[in-house]
């Protein structure tokens, strides 16, 4: 009948057969070199070794010499895996470096919706805390009260001043119908920097753009939501988009350019003009170049006036033919 194989283990944990050998050589001085055989892990761990006048003897090794052995073998192999430890760190924590930058960037969202004024506007101040560069804005006229408008205005003031004490610059967009508001114009006065306003017939919605950076934009028709962009490819799209309206845009603040009628024809009416060979209805044409409706509509009058148009119709045909849409304006 073959013995079943001697299990495996470490010295401190000596298996039962191994313990009472050992302890039986302790007592008796010696036990024969066969005994071992039931208990390999003894000669393995150094308790027993031959005897220098029998080899058929084996005799103990004393405790407090063989844990001091064992002890020291095991602080060297401590000591070993420290010096490892240490060589991994030294290999690994640049690399470390390079994927906590990645991981920083992508703990950072490109997009991120801000539910509710207050804290659209917290999002706004905070971010405009850190700008070093400049602020551009688009704004179009707000379908909201005066005292909301009064109220937007005192909250940007303040915020605008700050960021224009720090060196900063400001570009704003606005549509010609804002270009004469009292309080647009009061807003601008008040403020003390490189600050400048220029206005088109049509802008865009509502833009803030903060170091060319960060980005904000209304994300629902009544500005309780609104996107924070951070995402470079957009953000720069919306930089360019920008520059390019600036660029035709007409100078208000601080210094307004005169915008001069060519036969009889203001530029805001050529501007309706254009939306009306588009087919669009009064309230879009309003809507479109930020006015209300009974203020489109006597421009329309006026421009079917000055064209001697009878009817809708008429008044299409006729700016064709003017060509008042060809002229630069």
């Amino acid at each position: 009948m073959t013995s079943a194989p001697h299990p495996m283990h470490d010295a401190e944990e000596l298996c039962h057969a191994g313990t009472e050998l050992y302890e039986r050589a302790l007592r008796e001085g010696h036990v024969p070199a066969a005994a071992a055989d039931a208990a390999p892990c003894l000669m393995d761990f150094g308790l027993l070794h031959p005897a220098v006048d029998d080899l058929h003897r084996l005799e103990p090794v004393a405790p407090a010499v063989a844990l001091h052995r064992l002890l020291r073998t095991s602080g060297e192999r401590i000591a070993r895996e420290r010096r490892r430890e240490e060589r991994l760190a030294e290999t690994f924590e640049p690399l470390m470096a390079v994927e906590g930058h990645r991981a920083a960037a992508a703990a950072t969202p490109t997009l991120t919706l801000l539910s509710g004024k207050e804290r659209i506007n917290e999002a706004i101040t905070a971010t405009m805390t850190d700008a070093s560069r400049e602020l551009l804005t688009i704004q179009p006229r707000a379908k909201i009260t005066r005292e909301r408008v009064e109220a937007a205005y005192a909250v940007a003031t303040d915020r605008d001043q700050a960021l224009l004490d720090r060196g900063c610059r400001i570009r704003t967009l606005y549509p010609h119908t804002l270009r004469h508001s009292p309080l647009t114009v009061a807003h601008h006065e008040r403020l003390k920097g490189d600050i400048e306003a220029r206005a088109l017939d049509e802008v865009t919605d509502r833009l803030i753009i903060v170091d060319r950076v960060v980005a904000f934009l209304p994300a629902d028709p009544n500005g309780d939501l609104a996107l924070e962009i951070r995402h470079p490819a957009i953000v720069g799209y919306l930089s360019t988009t920008f520059d390019r309206f600036w660029r035709l845009a007409t100078p208000v603040f601080p210094e307004a350019a005169p915008q001069p009628s060519c036969n009889g024809i203001t530029p805001r009416q050529r501007a309706i003009a254009a939306l009306l060979t588009e087919g669009h209805t009064d309230a879009v044409i309003a809507d479109r170049l930020g006015m209300n409706i009974r203020t489109a509509r006597v421009h329309i009058a006026k421009l079917a006036a000055t064209l001697g148009s009878q009817s809708r119709a008429q008044l299409g045909y006729l700016i064709g033919q003017s060509g008042i849409l060809d002229q630069e304006g």
